[in-house]
């Protein structure tokens, strides 16, 4: 995909390049995992969607088992929003991805309530819960 052709950037996210594709950083990081064995989605609570790659047509749906993970965390926490960006998946463990751009990006309210939700309701060990601080050269 050539960079020029990235015209819808979600309000103007960053446009990145991880392994010279353009991405945006949660996409990337979903990369990066992918790599590594992990399964994943970058989810999307701008749009309500699950995706894997760009847009438009590639939303997806998530497997029974790790749906039911996040629609648990979801009911306890009586909200969708903070719902960390990156949800990845090897085995048994889960992994959940917050994304930060440094200097321009800060952890909400409704992100710790998601995660200690999720840690004291639902059982999802700490340790699955990384933070990624991102920056781009000037």
């Amino acid at each position: 995909m050539d960079w020029k052709k990235v015209r819808d950037t979600y309000g103007h996210k960053k446009v990145l390049d991880f392994y010279g594709k353009p991405q945006f950083a949660e996409l990337g990081i979903l990369r990066i995992m992918e790599r590594s064995g992990w399964q994943g989605v970058w989810v999307d609570t701008y749009r309500n969607r699950f995706r894997t790659r760009y847009w438009p047509k590639d939303a997806v749906e998530l497997p029974p088992k790790q749906a039911n993970i996040l629609n648990r965390i979801r009911e306890k926490a009586g909200s969708r929003a903070g719902c960390f960006d990156v949800f990845c998946w090897k085995g048994n463990q889960v992994v959940f991805i917050e994304c930060k751009r440094r200097d321009k990006d800060r952890i909400r309210e409704t992100q710790k309530r998601w995660l200690q939700v999720a840690n004291l309701n639902c059982g999802i060990p700490f340790k699955s819960f990384l933070i990624v601080e991102w920056s781009v050269p000037e």
